[in-house]
């Protein structure tokens, strides 16, 4: 059996948006306004019950944390103190609104937004911009949605930065 793989090169739109707060600050603010992900919905799907599914996930924030990572304490393994939290952060009902049209935007579903502070004390969020992402898939759907997921993920993070 032999294997085929293609390639196809893709522009991506990277977003710096620096906060004048603190560190700490900015992580409080966006963990307030960005809850995170009542995971609840999976155990309903794997059990089956399709609507009570639906109905936890339509009651949940349009914006959910999905998980974080703790990237500056992973730096202490180099021997460095760095403040850095990786987020993913999205929906679940948005992802399905996408990956029903195409399955590979599931890639980039929830998106990866990193808080940082570089060795300078600028705190700034970072993330690839949902419509570049997701606009390689070249479908109308697909960008509509990645369209409204672009304007909320950077309200958020535009609010939380403020």
């Amino acid at each position: 059996m032999s294997e085929q793989m293609t390639s196809t090169h893709i522009t991506v739109e990277h977003v710096t948006l620096r906060s004048p707060k603190t560190y700490e600050a900015v992580r409080a603010a966006l963990e307030a306004s960005v809850p995170p992900l009542d995971h609840a919905y999976a155990g309903l799907l794997r059990d089956g019950k399709v609507d009570a599914a639906r109905d936890l996930l339509e009651r949940q924030a349009p914006l959910s944390i999905f998980g974080a990572r703790d990237h500056g304490g992973l730096l202490l393994t180099a021997g460095l103190t760095r403040k850095a939290v990786q987020y993913d952060i999205g929906n679940p009902l948005t992802a399905a609104r996408m990956t029903r049209h195409v399955l590979s935007a599931a890639q980039y579903a929830p998106i990866r937004v990193l808080l940082r502070e570089d060795a300078e004390g600028v705190v700034a969020f970072e993330y690839d911009r949902p419509v570049t992402t997701f606009g390689q898939f070249a479908n109308r759907e697909v960008d509509a949605v990645a369209a409204d997921l672009d304007d909320q993920l950077r309200g958020a993070l535009a609010a939380a930065a403020a």
